[in-house]
């Protein structure tokens, strides 16, 4: 056979493993959940949902870059004061804590990957945390009580 046909099977190989190698690093969501679309201050947001233990541990942790129009929600079976940190984050975030019908109760803003180990708890009780890149508050003005709409609210019990 022609050389040029080992070789072009050699360039097929890289380019193959290439693309295996990078779909690894990803910046995109990937997997912990399912995903809806909500409101928040006025902005369509994806969301991805952690409704587990495992997806609540590793939440954003190991992502590079969180899109604009995107956002972690974390449900809880019951109100608490469910403290969050930044392991394994290697982005800034904002942090909402939510009650039972989706109103912000507290927030964190422009939180540092450095903070790790500090944990972060709400000024009252909360059903949810919102989570998304750091600024988002600052750019669309949330607030104490601002709505987060969403259709179908999911539901854990543990």
């Amino acid at each position: 056979m022609p050389r040029y046909f080992y070789f072009g099977l050699l360039l097929l190989g890289i380019a193959l493993t290439a693309l295996l190698l990078s779909s690894s690093y990803r910046t995109e969501p990937q997997g912990i959940g399912h995903y809806a679309r909500g409101e928040f201050g006025g902005v369509s947001l994806r969301i991805e949902f952690a409704t587990t233990t495992a997806a609540q541990e590793k939440g954003l942790g190991g992502r590079r870059s969180i899109p604009s129009d995107y956002g972690m929600l974390f449900v809880f079976p019951r109100d608490g004061y469910y403290g969050f940190w930044m392991k394994d984050t290697l982005i800034p975030l904002d942090m909402f804590w939510l009650d039972d019908k989706g109103q912000v109760v507290s927030m964190a803003q422009n939180v540092a990957t450095s903070t790790y180990p500090e944990v972060f708890y709400p000024s009252a009780p909360a059903r949810y945390v919102l989570e998304t890149a750091a600024g988002f508050a600052q750019a669309h003005g949330i607030a104490t009580d601002t709505p987060f709409v969403l259709q179908n609210w999911p539901s854990v019990s543990k």
